[in-house]
This record gives C-alpha cells, sequence and structure tokens, in this order.
C-alpha cells in the first residue's frame, strides 16, 4: 500500500516552520534526503513527503530545538547503523520489540549476548509483521534468517522485503532497488516492505531510548 503523502506547501502551513528551516534542517541531515519527493503535478513539479513521518519527525526537531545544537539533532537522528551494538538486556529494557520476539531472538542467539545493528533491523521487521498479523511466528524464523543471511549484501542500498504466499506456503527474498513485480496465478503478495524506511523508524525507535 502507497504511503500517504503530503505537499510541501501544506507541511509548512501545518507545521508552521518557513521554507529555510525545512531545507536547512535537510542540509544538516536531520530531514533524510529521500523523504523529498518529486512528483509531477499539473502545476508542474512538485515536493512532498511521507506524511507521517516527515509529521512526527518536525514535532521532534522543534520539542528539542532549543535544548540540543542540529549537529546533536542530526547524530540522535541517524546514528551510524555500523557501531550499532546492544545487549539483549537493553533490547528487552528499552522495548525494541515484543516478547514474542524476544523469545526468537533467544532461542536464535542463545549463544550470544550482543545484538548487532542488522540483526536488531531483522528482529524488527519479523516483530513489525506479526504484529500486523501479515505472517506467522513460523514464517517470521525464516524471515530473520533469510535477512541476517542476505541482507549484509545490500546494506547502504535501497531494497524491499517480499513475501509471497501460495497454497499457505511463504517464500520470501529481498529485492534491491525498485522492482516491477509479476507474480504467477494463485500467488499472492502478502508482504512488499520498503527496508530503508524501517531502518529510519528503528533508528528514531533508538533515539528515544
Amino acid at each position: 500500500m502507497e504511503q500517504e503523502l503530503i505537499s510541501k506547501k501544506e507541511l509548512l502551513e501545518l507545521t508552521g516552520i518557513s521554507y529555510g528551516q525545512l531545507y536547512r534542517w535537510k542540509r544538516k541531515k536531520l530531514i533524510p534526503e529521500e523523504w523529498f519527493i518529486r512528483k509531477s503535478t499539473f502545476t508542474g513539479q512538485e515536493t512532498f513527503f511521507p506524511r507521517e513521518k516527515i509529521l512526527a519527525r518536525i514535532e521532534k526537531i522543534k520539542e528539542l530545538k532549543d535544548e540540543r545544537s542540529l549537529d546533536e539533532l542530526a547524530a540522535m537522528f541517524a546514528p551510524d547503523p555500523a557501531t550499532v551494538v546492544m545487549t539483549k538486556e537493553e533490547i528487552v529494557k528499552r522495548h525494541i520489540v515484543s516478547d514474542v520476539v524476544l523469545q526468537l531472538l533467544n532461542d536464535e542467539l542463545s549463544d550470544r549476548n550482543d545484538v548487532s545493528f542488522v540483526q536488531l533491523l531483522s528482529l524488527y521487521l519479523v516483530d513489525r509483521l506479526l504484529l500486523s498479523g501479515e505472517i506467522s511466528m513460523e514464517e517470521g524464523k525464516t524471515i530473520w534468517k533469510m535477512f541476517e543471511s542476505h541482507y549484509p549484501k545490500l546494506q547502504g542500498k535501497s531494497c524491499e522485503l517480499i513475501v509471497l504466499r501460495k497454497m499457505g506456503v511463504a517464500t520470501c527474498f529481498l529485492a534491491e532497488g525498485a522492482v516491477n513485480l509479476y507474480i504467477e496465478e494463485g500467488a499472492k503478495l502478502a508482504v512488499r516492505l520498503h527496508v530503508p524506511a524501517c531502518i529510519e523508524e528503528l533508528k528514531l525507535k533508538l533515539s528515544e531510548g
């Protein structure tokens, strides 16, 4: 399902910020470049944003900008994934994922206490899909293992997590870039997740801890 967009004009009116502030925050990397979406309209080219994400981000910036510098805010919103390592105890304490997925973490990583960003991201994706009812626990385990095996090859690139289901049997894979999917008759597209958007969500969740 396509995410709801908001135009730049509506965004500025709704949030009360100026054009200059918006682009200054973009330059300082408080707002990701990929959130500035250029689209053709009947008046020409216009800029749109993912509605929920940009409104939540601007609200957070306005709330914190008097307490922290823009550089501090940029670091908070965009931690370097390569440096993120959390212990199982921290994940539990900060409620990064639900108890069900924490059990999966304990089952699959019983011999390790430190969890990397990629491992955490895979757990976060599975947790999100389980909570929405889009996948079963067994499918979640399959997705978790596939993601942990293959995502490192795509790290830093735009990719999508795809889950197809036919006759109750699911197949999952990662697709690099934006791809057109042509699916055989009888198969259903169960999940299509844009991984960079999920990374932004997870980063924000980590920064709020």
